[in-house]
């Protein structure tokens, strides 16, 4: 018997035998650990991309909430500069009405004013002839030519209720 090649295949089948066990080895306690591994990292890459894709969108329905909302402001900022517009343009009309009306009211007022006072100086000055002609008519008239006047007013005014 040749020991030197029991010993060359001993050592062949310690090889192949080593070799199994490590590919046995390599598949039952190591390929599993190198799954259980690159599962758990390929998990935990989707859910930081599904975090980086879920703010991603949050990011663009924020970017376009703030884009609605600018517009909203600028409609709103329109909308009251329309109605601060129309009000103030309200306003000035009413202002306008108003002052017309007191215009109108103050030259009313302004012309019974006059009236009033044209007419006191007439009473004034009426007055004031009345007494001057009293006065006249006491130094010029008797007492026989005032009853001949009397009587003659008297009979003018009889004839006047007559007809």
């Amino acid at each position: 018997m040749n020991y030197e090649a029991i010993a060359l295949w001993s050592q062949v089948v310690a090889a192949v035998v080593f070799a199994a066990l490590i590919v046995v080895g390599f598949v039952k306690f190591i390929q599993p650990a190198i799954t259980r591994s690159t599962q758990n990292k390929n998990e935990e890459i989707r859910e930081n991309e599904l975090r980086r894709d879920d703010a991603v969108r949050a990011v663009e329905e924020a970017r376009a909430e703030l884009a609605r909302a600018e517009a909203d402001a600028v409609r709103i900022r329109e909308a009251i500069e329309l109605d601060a517009q129309r009000e103030a343009a309200t306003i000035v009309a009413g202002a306008h009405s108003e002052a017309q009306r007191l215009i109108r009211n103050a030259r009313g007022e302004m012309e019974r004013e006059r009236r009033s006072a044209r007419d006191k100086l007439r009473i004034e000055l009426i007055e004031n002839a009345l007494r001057e002609a009293r006065k006249e008519a006491t130094q010029r008239i008797d007492q026989k030519t005032d009853v001949a006047l009397v009587d003659r007013f008297i009979a003018d005014l009889e004839r006047r209720v007559r007809r």
